[in-house]
């Protein structure tokens, strides 16, 4: 969002961790949502660009971003990076099996490596997904073989070349990002 300075913290700590008791969802409603989508497409839109766009008053969205943000429904505003241009043009899922109950030790180490974009815990034939991208193969040959399975609760991995990617949040062709009016 512009103006704001800087991106709000996520409760807790960084994206996605959870600490503490759980916290009851908050109810959206239909322009509570409309506001999500638009700030997920251009989290650098204005108030007024959002208030515009969901047929409320300035003041209306302001405080209903505010409260998205306050009630952590909103974690904080980033950019999506082309990651070919940006000089990581190997990106890949990487599967690990790990020992049971070593998911906060493994997910610890895995924050540290290079590359590293997204960690989950999940169920299935494996325990937890890493996406990571890397400036080539040779780079991402060398974390999966030195790095990753020199990790003590790493029993296996599995590495899935990504071909091709597809930004489902991305406005449509030809609408790139603009400098938010005020």
């Amino acid at each position: 969002m512009a103006g704001t300075g800087s991106a709000p913290a996520a409760p807790g700590g960084a994206q996605g961790a959870t600490s503490g008791p759980p916290v009851a969802p908050r109810p959206l409603d239909p322009i509570d949502r409309s506001i999500m989508r638009l700030l997920q497409a251009d989290g650098r839109a204005s108030i007024r660009s959002v208030a515009e766009q969901v047929h409320v008053s300035r003041a209306n969205a302001y405080a209903r971003i505010n409260r998205l943000i306050d009630d952590g429904v909103i974690r904080g505003f980033t950019a999506r990076v082309n990651h070919e241009r940006a000089g990581q043009g190997a990106s890949a899922y990487i599967t690990l099996k790990i020992v049971q109950n070593s998911w906060r030790t493994v997910r610890e180490q895995l924050r540290e490596l290079p590359g590293a974009a997204h960690i989950a815990l999940v169920s299935g034939d494996f325990d937890v997904l890493l996406l990571v991208h890397t400036p080539d193969n040779r780079t991402l040959r060398e974390l999966v073989l030195t790095r990753l399975q020199a990790i003590p609760e790493v029993l296996s991995t599995r590495t899935l070349l990504v071909f091709e990617e597809t930004d489902l949040l991305s406005p449509g062709p030809g609408s790139g990002p603009t400098i938010a009016e005020e």
